[in-house]
């Protein structure tokens, strides 16, 4: 379902970016900069790259100047078609997007030096079997308590209900037992806030927190949700981040 999911929002947004409104506040760091920060630590010019689930390539060739060269996969058509117009519009040359299963690629052993992860697909298993020894599995993913008070009130949701399970837990488990060096885990717990009723409902229709969202189907429980969490700042959302850096050795 989430590639026919993403199909739709590349049709109806031409990519995986909406104009809603919102600010964000950080109690610690920022995780995507955090994120990036452990991406590039690990970079090199000689280096080879693999992007897992890199919808519409706007991450992939922000950071494609610090590879040699990177390989982007998706399984979702037309966020990949929006990605090769994006690369063609930048002229970078050092990246090719493919239509591939992160679980099951046709990808070589030992062909990578770095892989990540950017809130997409996490396949332990053939991350490590498509890493060079020494190479690094690197992702952002999302918490347990991702959005968890919206989740309550819509009564569903992309892990609904598992607020207990820790996926930083998970994730060291997963890496460990498949032979993974965890060298960095961390939780990061942020709000966002958003401008208005309209700009919350724009940004639930190009995620899949609802992959299902309807904007008059879920009406009634959106206006909910948005009285019971509505201040100063704007509508509040809370945020859940897991940062982890593993290595292959």
């Amino acid at each position: 379902m989430t590639s026919n999911f993403y199909n739709k929002v590349a049709r109806k947004f031409g990519n995986y970016h909406t104009d809603a409104r919102y600010t964000q506040e950080y109690p610690d760091n920022n995780p995507e900069e955090v994120f990036k920060e452990k991406l590039l630590s690990v970079s090199g010019k000689d280096k080879l790259a693999l992007d897992l689930g890199c919808a519409d390539g706007r991450f992939t060739l922000s950071v494609a100047k610090n590879f040699s060269y990177i390989t982007a996969i998706d399984t979702s058509s037309g966020m990949l078609d929006a990605a090769r117009k994006l690369q063609k519009e930048k002229g970078i040359a050092n990246v090719t997007f493919e239509e591939q299963d992160a679980f099951k690629t046709t990808f070589d052993h030992s062909s990578f030096d770095v892989i990540w992860s950017r809130r997409g697909p996490t396949p332990y298993v053939e991350s490590f079997r498509l890493l060079k020894p020494g190479g690094y599995f690197i992702e952002i993913d999302i918490g347990e308590k991702d959005c968890q008070r919206i989740k309550e009130v819509f009564d569903r949701g992309q892990g609904y209900g598992k607020w207990k399970n820790s996926r930083l837990k998970q994730i060291q488990k997963q890496a460990t037992d498949i032979g993974f060096t965890v060298s960095y885990a961390k939780d990061f717990l942020y709000n966002e806030y958003y401008k208005s009723y309209n700009d919350l409902d724009l940004f639930l229709q190009g995620v899949p927190i609802f992959e299902d969202f309807d904007s008059e189907k879920d009406k009634e429980y959106l206006t909910s949700f948005v009285k019971q969490n509505s201040i100063d700042k704007g509508i509040r959302m809370e945020r859940h981040r897991v940062v982890t850096v593993l290595q292959k050795y």
